[in-house]
């Protein structure tokens, strides 16, 4: 069982445990035997008093006010923003290293933005400000991918689409998906629910995700440019991109177009991408999102060198966004703490 009575091992608290990202965490901490001394479970008043099995025993859930911090050491937050700008700083305040989902605290000066197979030497130490956070889960793939590109041929300008399921809007999501299929099948003329979604994502496809801005681009796509920026270490380049959502449960793929500083080699390309640390290719291939054979992994695929700018290429990326970019990075983060004596 990883629940041990060492001293070492770590309290846990997940807030955030009856969502779509929370449930996916649980069941990664009992995948991946991570070990802990104890583990609460936090969320809302309106999941409060739930009992969740995990490694065989039931959690009762708190809600998230009456959850005493300071007896944890490790509050894994995956409710949303909101909650992670009221609460990270109060468990922070009561000595527990809050790792953040979240877009909360992504662009904070000094606040580490973690993708563990990239710049795991960041969890070596504590943060100063207490708060561990980790890209979107559309930024984690994509940075994944341009790490090693910009080392090699550097990196000029990137353009992003994104096709994102209902899971990114967690349950809620899902289930206004579901309840609008239904509708549509039985009566195509009918009303839908469009609550989570506005229009309606029943057989259809949303051209943005999230807040409008001035611009025109929606807070998403602005939030995943400077996330590129801020884990890449290139504050100068170029980075557009389009969020889409379409009526997939979960699951997300992404075309990716990135313009380098020097021609590409089409079989040096593949050959770098297959050497990234959990990442399968496909080619030739696309996989897609719904039929991924190892939903722990970045899957890789249309790979394509520009035959009239040598300089540019286009890959299609797809994941589970519930696990790559999401719990499965949470989990990750804590693994490596743990590892390098920093929890």
């Amino acid at each position: 069982m990883p629940q041990v009575d060492d001293p070492a091992a770590p309290r846990i608290a997940v807030v955030g445990a009856t969502g779509a990202v929370g449930g996916t965490l649980l069941e990664l901490i009992e995948d991946r035997a991570l070990p802990y001394r104890r583990l609460h479970l936090v969320a809302s008043a309106r999941s409060a008093g739930r009992t969740i099995r995990v490694d065989g025993r039931d959690h009762r859930v708190t809600e998230v006010p009456r959850f005493a911090f300071d007896t944890v050491d490790v509050a894994l937050f995956c409710a949303g923003e909101q909650v992670s700008r009221e609460w990270v700083p109060v468990a922070v305040a009561h000595g527990a290293l809050a790792v953040d989902s979240t877009a909360a605290f992504r662009m904070t000066p000094g606040t580490p933005l973690v993708v563990p197979q990239l710049d795991a030497a960041e969890l070596g130490r504590r943060p100063v400000g207490g708060v561990i956070a980790m890209p979107g889960a559309a930024t984690v793939p994509v940075v994944r991918v341009l790490r090693d590109v910009e080392r090699r041929w550097g990196i000029r300008r990137v353009v992003v689409s994104t096709y994102q399921g209902a899971s990114g809007a967690g349950h809620g999501g899902i289930e206004e998906l579901q309840d609008g299929s239904r509708t549509v099948l039985q009566d195509p003329q009918a009303t839908v629910p469009s609550t989570q979604f506005s229009p309606p994502l029943a057989f259809n496809v949303l051209p943005g995700i999230g807040e409008v801005l001035a611009d025109g681009s929606t807070r998403q796509e602005r939030e995943m440019a400077d996330e590129v920026r801020k884990v890449l270490g290139l504050p100068g380049i170029e980075v557009t991109a389009t969020c889409v959502r379409v009526p997939m449960v979960s699951g997300q793929g992404a075309a990716v177009w990135t313009q380098c500083r020097s021609a590409v080699d089409r079989t040096e390309l593949v050959a770098l991408l297959r050497a990234l640390p959990e990442a399968v290719v496909h080619d030739p291939g696309g996989p897609t999102p719904a039929a991924l054979d190892d939903p722990d992994r970045l899957h890789v695929g249309r790979i394509r060198v520009s035959t009239t700018a040598p300089d540019g290429f286009w890959v299609w990326l797809a994941t589970d966004n519930l696990r790559v970019g999401g719990a499965l990075d949470a989990v990750r983060v804590v693994e490596e703490l743990l590892a390098r004596g920093a929890l």
